[in-house]
């Protein structure tokens, strides 16, 4: 397995494909908003010869969903995230119209993903994660035989997702990354929903929200 990322957007949000090549794929968090970076990710799909065969969300807010749209209508996929991040779904598009950023309505969500489900693309699996504090239905998707992660805005180099949107709540976080993330292997690789990556260990030891007092 291997993974691309694109960073779309005017909020510069890290979207992630999974992909076997020349064979099926995964798409995270699509936040492909100008028809060129739909055309981008389009295109990287089809000359890598790819079939995705899932959409899916770590989390509903407006920059990681407002490619859902394109992404279920080209590839005919059904939504995949948390139910419990379908209050983010149906802010949406009032959201977008609050930060001048209107977008297409997404699909609802069709396939219910919850903590220790687990994913497969080809030999690869996904080990689903419930990491909240970011938004109350915030997910993570664990790849062992990667050593990764994709963890959406829960946790980023040095900082972690802001929660003072609906949903949020900063000791809540706290405790998802130290209790979900901070136990994954420390040579982990995370990657996070903007900015670039970073690795278990390296956040233990630096991450100033998360050094013990």
């Amino acid at each position: 397995m291997k993974i691309k990322k694109f960073t779309f957007n005017p909020f510069q949000e890290n979207t992630y494909v999974l992909y076997i090549p020349e064979g099926p794929c995964i798409i995270i968090d699509p936040g492909c908003y100008f028809e060129e970076e739909e055309q981008e990710l389009k295109a990287f799909v089809e000359n890598n010869q790819l079939k995705p065969i899932k959409l899916v969300n770590t989390h509903c807010h407006l920059d990681h969903i407002c490619g859902n749209h394109f992404v279920a209508k080209t590839w005919n996929l059904k939504l995949e995230a948390s139910p419990l991040d379908a209050y983010n779904l149906d802010l949406s598009v009032e959201a977008g119209k609050m930060y001048q950023f209107p977008i297409v309505p997404s699909p609802t969500i069709d396939v219910e993903l919850k903590e220790g489900d687990i994913i497969t693309l080809d030999d690869f699996e996904i080990q689903i994660l419930l990491t909240p504090g970011h938004s109350l239905g915030s997910l993570s998707f664990y790849i062992p035989k990667l050593e990764s992660v994709i963890a959406g805005d829960a946790l980023f180099r040095l900082s972690v997702g802001r929660t003072d949107l609906p949903g949020g709540n900063m000791d809540t976080l706290l405790n998802s990354i130290r209790q979900k993330l901070f136990t994954l292997p420390e040579n982990t690789m995370v990657y996070s929903g903007h900015g670039e990556e970073t690795n278990i260990k390296f956040e233990k030891l630096n991450n100033p929200f998360l050094q013990d007092n």
